[in-house]
């Protein structure tokens, strides 16, 4: 596919939300590791908000702004924080109806952008940014004219990245304080939004 209109997006935040809820459990027996164990809630809670937000939109940056808006009136906590970035630096670089295979990639760097205004955690960390910072590098660098397979190539590294978190110990956040006990866990910030990223790439096969 070389043009990626906004149905396809509603598609996929669709089948993210639901991705998300088949493994809430997970996530928050993830986050009870290091944390308070309520990331699977909160993930689904915002994901409901995004999907509710997006419905009525017809273009792109007014759903994304619409997205952010709903996220951080309806959640709070770092979740919502940092998909709330996401979504803003999405409305920044976007616009129309539709995204040709350079334009996706160009929101997707614009999304990582508003998360790192919401986080000063980079990779290797042992958070979600192990999951989002390779997925956006594969999806700026892949040479695809096909927005599915770009799709692909960002869940992939998500996927990757997140399972690396295993071996990490977390250097971030209430996480950092469990030092060596961190390691052997996957973060369970970097499972959901590979989850995510995964579900996005699901939707336009």
């Amino acid at each position: 596919m070389d043009t990626l209109t906004i149905q396809d997006f509603k598609k996929m935040l669709q089948a993210a939300l639901e991705a998300v809820r088949a493994r809430e459990q997970e996530f928050s027996e993830l986050d009870a590791v290091t944390g308070d164990g309520d990331h699977g809630t909160a993930i689904v809670q915002a994901m409901t908000s995004v999907v509710e937000a997006a419905g009525p939109a017809q273009e792109f940056k007014q759903m994304f702004n619409d997205i952010s808006f709903n996220i951080m009136l309806q959640t709070s906590g770092s979740t919502s924080t940092l998909l709330g970035g996401f979504f803003l630096g999405l409305a920044d670089h976007s616009s129309g109806e539709s995204m040709t295979a350079d334009q996706v990639k160009q929101a997707f760097m614009g999304a990582l952008d508003g998360v790192k205004k919401q986080t000063k955690a980079t990779v290797g960390d042992k958070t979600m940014m192990d999951a989002l910072q390779p997925a956006v590098n594969a999806i700026a660098a892949s040479t695809s004219g096909n927005i599915a397979e770009i799709m692909q190539e960002g869940a992939a590294a998500a996927i990757q990245g997140a399972k690396a978190t295993i071996n990490m110990k977390a250097n971030f956040g209430r996480a950092r304080n469990y030092g060596e006990k961190s390691i052997g866990f996957m973060d369970s910030g970097a499972s959901s939004w590979s989850c995510m990223f995964n579900a996005f790439a699901q939707a336009l096969q």
